[in-house]
């Protein structure tokens, strides 16, 4: 039987791999997939609802925007254009593959008028609002009473 010297920092090495490995047997999926999740804010102003994905080192025509029942769903794909034989890599955070993000609207956005830009590693996608769901603000005249 060979001694085998305990290490603590080996143990704390490991710890990423061993709980982004418990992750993602959480969530039902192994990190051989090549499926993630772009960053998404939501934002909303008197006139439009506003979705900014980030979307880095892809290119435009790998992305697909579209509604279909009152969804938005952003997809595409991440894909690693090459591999270099120079580097020694210690560790590769970027995530690659393909992704799928879907967004139930409410009945407020004109689906007609939707636009998207891709610009820079981010997608914005502007939902404008339909007229009659735009606040209005009336100001009401008080009657003296008599």
């Amino acid at each position: 039987m060979a001694i085998v010297r305990w290490d603590p920092f080996r143990e704390i090495e490991n710890l990423p791999g061993r709980m982004g490995r418990l992750f993602e047997e959480a969530l039902g999926r192994e990190a051989t997939d090549g499926f993630w999740a772009p960053a998404v804010d939501i934002m909303e102003d008197e006139h439009n609802l506003l979705v900014k994905a980030e979307l880095p080192d892809m290119e435009e025509k790998d992305i697909e925007v579209k509604v279909e029942n009152n969804v938005l769903t952003l997809r595409g794909e991440k894909k690693l254009e090459r591999e270099e034989k120079k580097e020694n890599y210690y560790l590769i955070e970027s995530r690659n593959g393909g992704f799928s993000r879907s967004f139930t609207l409410p009945g407020t956005v004109d689906q007609d008028k939707i636009t998207a830009k891709y610009e820079k590693g981010v997608l914005r996608i502007t939902l404008p609002k339909k007229a009659e769901a735009k606040a209005k603000s009336v100001k009401i005249n008080i009657k003296e009473a008599a």
